[in-house]
């Protein structure tokens, strides 16, 4: 009679390696998210004083060369050149999901990518429905899509409560899955006219760009004016620029070679996310996050289609969206939820998945480029409807600290030192290597026994 086959385990314990990856790359991200948190903030208090015209000065400032159609504004180079950069790194953070992380197999990847294209679809719906009913501009339906990893994680500092790996690990897979979508949304709707002779230069410098790779070339002195020269490219394309940086992020190799301590993707991820984090995000949120925001402007939040579909998308539609994906996913597949966990913790997650500030506030500006006082409402409801998931999320989070904080103390633990968590002792190599040693010792014990045995028995027949 054979055995019922186990039932996967939804939200399980991490591997040791993947554990250690989780906790660096969001580190950094905590770090850029609290720094893009403080650049919203005085975007708000500079668009919202006696200095908003110094604030306007600035951001409409023109500069760059004028030949190859770059004479941009602050604004611009912040929303198309700065965060190149941001989706540079979300393509390597993508390829490596593909390659080593939660999205190498099928089985694995279904949970934060059904979770993810459930988290997108169900805000799009919430804003279509809203705009519908109330006679607004559809256009805005992708808007509320979008999930800021670094905002949400500098919503947990702020609020001070521990997270265990397993939850933030899929929060993390959950953003990635979302800017890749959030990319392909960029790329398909949101390019009204395309310059063929530029786009087939561009996609000719990234063949350059792959073959380079394939050929193990090095130097960043290639690479750097190479990246720049399909960003400018792409940009004349009509296709937006941060494509370019999305695409050259995927051709990194990031799966490691015999003798190597990290990938080539990796290695650049670890220079680059600095960067991103720390300098281009923050200095697109300063560009872009500064909105007017009056009573009178707070109440038309609430009234208009567009913006309370933007709210009503991000609170309600993401929290329903990634909840209902998770767990559509773990009915289909049979999947048990972490005992450590439950349904509630999931929902916290998912609500917290609301918080869309970079993508958003790009694709707000996309999607009402025509309409800049449009464009400045919508804005402000991504601010709102960010400041609502995140007080939400927040206080269901608190509600459940204390046990996270047990959690995150046994994944921490390390009484004899070595460096290795306890619950992860019997993942250790010494330990499988000293079980081998044993089991091959009573193998070898065992065949004396015999061969004393088969020497005992013959010796009684003669």
């Amino acid at each position: 009679m054979t055995e019922p086959r186990r039932r996967s385990v939804l939200l399980g314990r991490l591997s040791l390696p993947e554990r250690t990856f989780v906790a660096d790359a969001l580190r950094a991200e905590t770090v850029g998210g609290v720094l893009l948190l403080i650049a919203a903030v005085v975007a708000l208090i500079w668009a919202n004083t006696p200095l908003h015209e110094s604030y306007e000065t600035v951001r409409e400032f023109h500069f760059g060369p004028a030949s190859p159609g770059l004479n941009l504004s602050v604004q611009h180079w912040a929303a198309d050149g700065l965060l190149a950069v941001f989706f540079f790194v979300a393509g390597i953070e993508l390829k490596r999901e593909l390659v080593a992380g939660e999205l190498r197999t099928p089985s694995a990847a279904a949970l934060p990518v059904i979770a993810a294209v459930c988290g997108m679809a169900v805000p799009a719906l919430v804003y279509t429905v809203v705009n519908a009913v109330g006679g607004g501009a559809l256009n805005g339906w992708a808007v509320p899509t979008a999930t800021d990893i670094a905002f949400a994680l500098a919503v947990l500092a702020v609020i001070g409560t521990s997270l265990p790996s397993a939850l933030r690990a899929f929060l993390l897979t959950l953003a990635v899955v979302d800017d890749l979508f959030a990319i392909l949304i960029i790329a398909v709707f949101f390019t009204s006219s395309i310059d063929f002779v530029a786009l087939g230069a561009a996609a000719l410098g990234l063949l350059v760009f792959w073959l380079l790779l394939r050929k193990g070339v090095r130097g960043w002195y290639i690479y750097v004016p190479l990246a720049l020269v399909n960003w400018g490219l792409m940009y004349n394309s009509g296709v937006h620029a941060t494509i370019a940086g999305v695409t050259m992020g995927l051709m990194l190799r990031c799966h490691r070679r015999d003798g190597e301590q990290h990938s080539p993707g990796e290695h650049i991820e670890h220079l680059v996310r600095p960067v991103s984090a720390g300098l281009a995000v923050p200095l697109f949120a300063l560009f872009s996050a500064g909105v007017a925001v009056s009573g009178g402007a707070l109440t038309d939040v609430f009234s208009q289609p567009e913006t309370l579909g933007v709210v009503l998308g991000l609170v309600a539609g993401k929290a329903v969206g990634v909840f209902g994906g998770t767990w559509i996913a773990a009915r289909f597949t049979r999947a048990e939820l972490n005992p450590d966990l439950k349904w509630p913790d999931v929902l916290a997650v998912a609500s917290l998945a609301g918080i869309g500030f970079t993508v958003s506030l790009l694709i707000g500006e996309l999607a009402f480029t025509e309409n800049t006082v449009l464009a400045d409402e919508v804005k402000a409801a991504v601010l709102i409807g960010s400041l609502i998931a995140a007080v939400l999320s927040g206080i269901l989070l608190k509600l459940r600290n204390n046990k996270y904080r047990v959690m995150c103390e046994d994944e921490e633990r390390d009484e004899d030192g070595d460096g290795i968590p306890d619950i992860y002792e019997q993942d250790k190599p010494e330990y499988h290597l000293r079980m081998a040693e044993i089991l091959e010792r009573k193998a070898g014990e065992h065949r004396r026994l015999a061969e004393l045995a088969r020497g005992g028995s013959a010796r009684g027949g003669d």
